[in-house]
């Protein structure tokens, strides 16, 4: 909805600056920001190899015009806020729950879970439109046709329908199989999306939540959705603060240890099923991102798509190994490259792997792939 803190969350967690103001469709263009995956792994790995440089994993943030009822027939900026929505792979729904009679509200009033059942219910009539058009081209070629791919096609798209029309969201229709899911991925529907609930709070709920927060948690408890408690307004205080001793000190008055910006950036990073694996060295410690479930040859691709084409093999340390033999490294040994000292002591302890093409890799797996093109 307008007026929630979506802008200002943004800000926080972006490079970007969104303009942030006190009245309904202050953005009206989405605000398009990348934003560094806060790894603590990637650190202690600097910490022990001294790269000439550090690359962390990043995610794309899009900040969106707010959506009110109606948006399915073109009401506010409705048609537009659908076709940006459409284009991203998963949907953090920032929920107003906070009091504050300075910010208007739409609605004239404070109700999350009102707000939230709105912008359900605008996402699945689209939905509803988009299936149906679907359904009607599909028809002809799955029953006069004979075309399999049609037929199967056409009952999920009436699967789909059916939970729309009792309404439900699509993500509450499981795929079969392999092939349902990809197909169900084709169809770009709005409520297939994974979602987190972000409960945007007031400085004193931010550690605690409120009744707010609760009625949201009510709501949704069988969506199996992930809720966040985060204060926009004081996340943005704490982003403009210098010195880490002092952000951690104002987070610690708050009863918090790390800020809601991390934790959001975290959770929406595993939202999108993605896991992280590293390259470690003198030159450059690295975290790459990977789908979870992803083979060995698929990661090295991520690297560069000869590594794929090529795969041979792949040397793997795990992290815990990793750091737990440089810590037994002595003065001399963390001379020059202490990253192939380490990788060599581990190969000597016999705890590196040597993994084939059906490797599944681990989140947090240090990795050298070996091919030849």
């Amino acid at each position: 909805m307008p007026n929630v803190g979506k802008s200002t969350l943004f800000n926080c967690i972006s490079s970007s600056r969104a303009q942030s103001a006190n009245f309904p469709f202050c953005t009206i263009e989405p605000n398009v920001g990348l934003t560094n995956v806060p790894d603590r792994r990637l650190e202690v790995l600097t910490d022990i190899c001294l790269p000439k440089r550090t690359i962390p994993a990043t995610v794309e943030i899009v900040d969106i015009a707010g959506l009110v009822k109606g948006a399915s027939k073109g009401e506010g900026l409705g048609n537009q806020f659908l076709a940006n929505i459409r284009e991203t792979d998963a949907i953090l729904h920032v929920l107003r729950c906070f009091d504050d009679g300075n910010i208007v509200h739409v609605d004239g009033s404070v109700d999350p879970v009102r707000d939230k059942e709105v912008v359900d219910t605008e996402l699945q009539i689209k939905d509803l439109e988009t299936v149906e058009n679907r359904i009607k081209k599909v028809e002809k070629m799955a029953t006069t046709g004979g075309d399999k791919e049609a037929k199967k096609l056409l009952q999920l798209l009436l699967r789909y329908r059916e939970a729309l029309l009792q309404g439900k969201s699509c993500r509450t229709v499981v795929p079969e199989n392999a092939e349902e899911a990809q197909m169900a991925h084709d169809l770009f529907l709005l409520t297939n999306k994974p979602v987190m609930y972000v409960c945007n709070v007031d400085e004193a709920s931010a550690a605690s939540g409120n009744a707010y927060v609760e009625a949201v948690r009510a709501a949704v408890a069988d969506e199996q959705a992930e809720i966040l408690v985060i204060a926009a307004k004081t996340e943005a205080e704490i982003a403009e603060i210098e010195e880490f001793e002092d952000r951690q000190m104002f987070l610690e008055e708050m009863g918090l240890s790390e800020s809601g910006v991390v934790r959001l950036i975290q959770s929406a990073y595993k939202l999108l099923g993605l896991r992280t694996f590293f390259t470690a060295g003198a030159d450059e410690c690295r975290a790459w991102t990977i789908v979870a479930g992803d083979k060995a040859p698929r990661a090295a691709g991520v690297i560069h798509t000869d590594f794929e084409r090529g795969f041979i093999r792949a040397e793997v340390i795990k992290y815990e190994d990793f750091v737990a033999t440089a810590s037994g490294l002595g003065a001399e040994e963390r001379r020059g490259d202490v990253g192939a000292r380490v990788e060599a002591a581990v190969r000597a302890a016999g705890k590196m792997g040597v993994e084939g093409k059906d490797y599944v890799v681990q989140d947090g797996d240090i990795m050298h792939f070996l091919f030849n093109v």
